[in-house]
């Protein structure tokens, strides 16, 4: 009679658990946030040829798929404008209830130490900003650190509301964006997941395919040494902490990586691989954002760090949707972690606000070479995002010419129209070009935005 029993509950036990099987990928929790005005795809798993009913609490309306043989089921969801909380529900042999969601803006927070910098590593007012955190409109998902060789359909983590605690130990790059952004925004909740991991290259944060059948960025990525802190083959970050939210609606994403990169020639083509890569995974050309790395001593050359910002700079024509926010003037120059987050958040928010919301008319962009011209013995250099343009310190001795020899002296500079006019009584013929071309050098050129100019070289 006894084993009966047992028998009998051992079915039941087995045969709930086979039923009660539709499960979602943990990116879909309660407090989450979803892309506003969008067809938003959720998946997740059940049994083959289980029916898979949600409804979405915003209008009631009901969606029905059907899991496929692989026990894997995805469905399209039209989001409303911004609002909530909401809930939805999945039900198939058992039911998922996702509660305290929000519609909003959806941005990806990714790269290195930088963008993981959050204020319990003691950024500049980080506790004072800490304990003004509360918002239940701004939500986060942080994304552990893992590595896998395949790509993963799955991670751990879930959605949390801003609190002085959760805003702490996250993003604070990201956190003052999405501060900005609502306050802008006229309080369009915000969402933010960051997936960083601090000494990395940017080759591991993107599948690992994409560098191995190239071969500029295999010769490069075979240069990377093993370190202690972090993976270094390519793929291994994608795999674990991208792959898994891929297809995740996002507005676009924040980038914030490279000093691992310090010495690279070809950062300009590695990150361009990577921006493509995600675009191509996600099927949708979302804005991308980036932080130009900041001025600091690197080793014994004087250009690897330099040689790294102006690829960054060229990347800017060399893939589209893109743009950079320059942080020389509040870099420390003997760290590689600046304290002032806060800032970086803004200008970040600021490009977003202007490129991708077209509420920011006011002047977001760093100044950026453009172009040069010579006239005699004078070279004059044009920029986009000229507005206003001065010297910090009413005259500036951050721009060399050369001639075809290659050879570059410091040049006298002044401003006229929007243009820099040099000369330079070294070089009589002047065909070349270059500006605060120093590992530690920060700009003292600017905009009437108070934005440095991103150094640059005409000889690439």
């Amino acid at each position: 009679m006894k084993n009966n029993i047992y028998k009998f509950v051992f079915f039941l036990l087995i045969s709930s658990t086979m039923m009660a099987n539709v499960s979602l990928p943990n990116i879909f929790s309660d407090n989450m946030v979803l892309q506003r005005n969008s067809e938003v795809k959720i998946w997740g798993w059940g049994n083959p040829k289980e029916e898979i009913k949600l409804v979405s609490g915003w209008n009631n309306q009901e969606y029905k798929t059907v899991a496929n043989n692989q026990a894997k089921w995805e469905i399209i969801i039209k989001t409303p404008e911004a609002g909530g909380p909401f809930t939805i529900s999945i039900k198939g042999y058992n039911e998922v209830v996702l509660k305290n969601i929000l519609i909003g803006e959806v941005w990806l927070c990714s790269g290195q130490s930088n963008m993981e910098m959050s204020a319990s590593w003691g950024i500049d007012d980080g506790e004072e900003e800490a304990k003004n955190a509360t918002n239940p409109n701004i939500r986060f998902f942080t994304v552990p650190k893992l590595t896998a060789e395949n790509p993963q359909n799955n991670l751990l983590g879930n959605w949390t509301e801003s609190t002085p605690e959760t805003m702490k130990y996250f993003s604070a790059v990201g956190y003052f964006f999405a501060k900005r952004l609502r306050e802008e925004l006229k309080n369009v909740p915000i969402g933010l997941i960051s997936s960083n991991w601090g000494g990395t290259p940017a080759e591991i944060w993107m599948p690992a395919e994409v560098v191995n059948n190239d071969a500029v960025l295999l010769e490069n990525a075979k240069k990377l040494n093993e370190q202690e802190y972090g993976p270094r083959q390519p793929g291994r970050a994608y795999n674990a902490m991208i792959h898994p939210i891929v297809g995740f609606k996002i507005a676009g994403t924040l980038w914030y990586q490279g000093e691992s990169n310090v010495g690279s020639l070809v950062y300009d083509k590695t990150l361009g691989a990577l921006i493509t890569s995600w675009r191509k995974e996600w099927k949708d050309d979302f804005p991308f954002y980036y932080v130009q790395i900041a001025p600091y001593k690197t080793g014994s050359n004087n250009f690897s760090n330099v040689t790294v910002r102006d690829s960054q700079r060229k990347l800017l024509k060399e893939v589209s949707k893109t743009g950079m926010v320059v942080i020389s003037d509040i870099s420390d120059t003997i760290d590689i972690h600046p304290k002032n987050k806060k800032s970086v958040g803004i200008r970040l928010a600021d490009l977003a606000l202007a490129d991708t919301y077209k509420v920011n008319i006011n002047l977001a962009n760093s100044p950026l070479f453009k172009s040069f011209k010579i006239e005699k013995n004078k070279l004059i250099v044009s920029f986009d995002y000229a507005d206003g343009l001065y010297f910090k310190n009413k005259v500036s001795n951050q721009f060399e010419v050369a001639g075809t020899d290659g050879v570059f002296y410091p040049a006298e500079a002044s401003i006229k129209n929007k243009e820099v006019i040099l000369t330079s009584k070294k070089v009589v013929n002047p065909a070349k070009v270059r500006f605060a071309w120093g590992n530690t050098t920060q700009s003292d050129l600017f905009n009437k935005a108070n934005l440095p100019a991103s150094c640059f070289t005409s000889e690439f």
